[in-house]
């Protein structure tokens, strides 16, 4: 019965949380994208200067609403992703340390939360890969857009080519999720375990300890996920059979050709300025 209410919390807390994250976050990572996938040509001709420059060309040509382009499908699937996430995270740890009363090694926390980012995968990237066509396609104006909205996206991808467009970038995904998912998870079980006075239990940790520790999580999420997420965008939003097979090589060669080793952080003052209050809010509503 226990295993059953855990589930069912970690499915309506995951949900509430991740819900609140997408709505904090969502317009930051509209722009984090189009930073990340805008042409690469000179820097007078670039049509997005940086975040803020995006931020006011966005809203001025699309509304507010324009920030919030692709939304859907993360938030169709953003309940079982967590769900999946935390059981995860958890199934790991019960491997890796078989005894719950004793404290995890940070390395175990990391190699749990990996495997939480190996579960997560095959929610995440189909809901990637339509997000971010959607963020894409305003951008380019109003003779670029191809679909009206998210199920209208994934209908067209399938018919393209089946369900492997659908799932395109999944290496790319797995790469980025594997890792980040490993030091977020460990960052944040880590800190509050940390800043948990002695005697006392983590579940009493107060509000502005729990934001912070997941402020900081977030933070070591993207350190370790911003090189990949860039190659991953840059992949899903790319027409078909411009790069060959997982991308990975093709797209990591055309950037540092074009753009250097900085082009692997194109979009890190959206994401950093993201990823502190967006993971902040949303562990303070899975802790409640």
């Amino acid at each position: 019965m226990e295993k059953h209410i855990s589930l069912l919390k970690n499915f309506v807390a995951g949900g509430a949380g991740g819900a609140c994250l997408l709505f904090v976050g969502h317009p930051l990572d509209t722009i984090k994208v189009r930073l990340q996938t805008q042409p690469r040509v000179p820097s007078q001709d670039v049509l997005y200067k940086g975040a803020y420059d995006c931020f006011l060309k966005t809203v001025s040509k699309e509304g507010l609403l324009g920030l919030y382009k692709g939304m859907g499908a993360p938030l169709a699937s953003v309940a079982p992703m967590m769900a999946i996430s935390f059981f995860g995270f958890g199934l790991g740890k019960q491997l890796l340390q078989p005894d719950s009363t004793k404290t995890l090694m940070p390395t175990q926390l990391f190699l749990s939360g990996c495997l939480a980012g190996v579960f997560t995968t095959v929610i995440v990237c189909p809901g990637e890969r339509v997000k971010c066509l959607l963020q894409v396609q305003a951008s380019g104006g109003q003779q670029a857009v191809r679909y009206a909205g998210p199920l209208d996206c994934a209908l067209k991808l399938y018919k393209t080519q089946g369900i492997r467009s659908i799932y395109k970038g999944t290496t790319l995904t797995l790469i980025r999720d594997v890792p980040s998912n490993g030091a977020y998870f460990m960052a944040y079980d880590f800190l509050k375990h940390k800043m948990t006075a002695e005697g006392e239990s983590v579940s009493q940790l107060s509000t502005p300890k729990i934001l912070l520790c997941g402020g900081i999580a977030g933070i070591c999420n993207w350190i370790v996920g911003l090189p990949p997420d860039v190659l991953k965008t840059n992949f899903q939003t790319a027409p078909d059979g411009r790069y060959r097979g997982t991308g990975l090589v093709d797209v990591l060669r055309e950037l540092l050709r074009d753009e250097g080793p900085r082009a692997l952080y194109k979009g890190s003052n959206a994401v950093f300025l993201r990823a502190f209050p967006a993971n902040a809010v949303d562990n303070l509503l899975q802790a409640l």
